[in-house]
């Protein structure tokens, strides 16, 4: 199993680091984490809104079926993702040989 994720059940919980005010979304895997690029400002929790949405859309989920567990405040976040239904191909790799 990588740092940056697990599986439990269904779900997938995700360690990820997150760059705010980036010139455009996208998902980035690192050697030993997942970062995370997206064009939102860390405002008044804008970044936080926009991040789960983003990853919802990634992940083939409604955006409420995706969660900020820890890491409110912080660029270090984990997020779960209740049963998501499709994989990032830049993460399919990864995230399938470990379920």
């Amino acid at each position: 199993m990588t740092s940056w994720h697990r599986w439990e059940g269904a779900d997938l919980v995700l360690t990820l680091r997150v760059q705010p005010r980036a010139s455009r979304d996208e998902l980035v895997l690192e050697t030993t984490r997942l970062k995370v690029r997206i064009t939102a400002p860390p405002v008044d929790g804008a970044a936080n809104a926009y991040l789960l949405r983003y990853l919802a859309g990634r992940f083939g989920v409604a955006p409420s079926r995706t969660e900020l567990v820890r890491g409110m405040t912080g660029r270090e976040k984990t997020v779960r993702i209740r049963a998501p239904s499709e994989l990032p191909a830049e993460l399919a790799e990864q995230l399938s040989l470990h379920r």
